[in-house]
């Protein structure tokens, strides 16, 4: 089964602090994850090492088959799709640009239109739009959607690549009940019809849907556990990872949480 990230040993230290601890990690085709962990257990530091924006100080990493060190990142760059809400403030330089030429920017990997643009590529941004719902927003600039619609915006964007790997970075944050329903809807459909392989960054057990088939938990930079989902989101584990007294129920093929003690008392 082909190989889609593997991290051996990595360890990554900033100044005196080590934010990664020997982390060994494998996804592999047809697995879907999900990455849980409070602020500051090291998510993003993975993110950005699987992204190739962060080299770590030690271990062997792959994405795609390709090995670090080995490779031109700039070219597997284009066969990762990205959306994060920790960017929002490069998207802001958007404002003024349409719903469907940003889409169609993803193809180019750039923050902005400047390329020539082929009624191929317009065809394909008006299929995604569709795709995820968002068709009614054409011609509509950046700066009047609200912020669910943004979010649907931007994945459309990484899904204009066709990337094989898609990284959707705590994307229904901000969001309100509804919003978050209709993002974690459209995930389904990435899954089922886009045919790429989806990497989740979320707080929130509840937003683990059906087709997420597996989870890795980080605590202070270290794996708590990693595997297929059933096996991993237990009251055990969870309550280590996020340090409360955690109870897991299932509804519907998905997680959900209580908890079970005063906050206080875990103090």
């Amino acid at each position: 089964m082909k190989q889609i990230i593997s991290m051996k040993s990595v360890s990554l230290l900033r100044g005196n602090r080590e934010i990664l601890q020997d982390i060994n990690w494998e996804v592999r085709e047809k697995e879907q994850w999900v990455i849980l962990g409070l602020n500051g257990s090291g998510k993003t530091s993975i993110l950005n090492i699987v992204t190739g924006y962060q080299y770590p100080t030690k271990g062997e990493v792959s994405v795609l088959g390709q090995k670090f060190g080995q490779t031109n990142l700039p070219e597997l760059r284009k066969q990762i799709g990205f959306v994060s809400s920790s960017l929002d403030g490069f998207y802001q330089t958007l404002r003024s640009e349409t719903a469907e030429d940003i889409v169609i920017s993803g193809k180019f990997a750039s923050i902005g239109l400047y390329e020539n643009v082929t009624y191929e590529d317009r065809e394909q941004a008006e299929q995604l739009m569709t795709f995820l719902r968002i068709d009614h927003l054409k011609g509509k600039t950046y700066d009047t959607l609200s912020q669910g619609e943004r979010r649907k915006v931007l994945i459309g964007r990484a899904l204009m690549a066709k990337p094989e790997l898609l990284i959707l970075d705590e994307p229904s944050i901000g969001l309100d009940l509804l919003a978050r329903e209709d993002i974690l809807s459209l995930m389904k459909e990435i899954i089922i019809h886009q045919r790429c392989h989806v990497l989740y960054v979320t707080h929130y057990i509840e937003e683990i849907i059906e087709e997420m088939t597996h989870v890795l938990l980080l605590k202070e930079g270290q794996i708590v556990a990693a595997g297929r989902k059933e096996a991993v989101l237990t009251d055990e584990l969870l309550s280590e990872t996020f340090q409360l007294p955690i109870k897991v129920h299932w509804e519907n093929n998905r997680p959900w949480v209580s908890i079970h003690k005063n906050i206080s008392s875990t103090k």
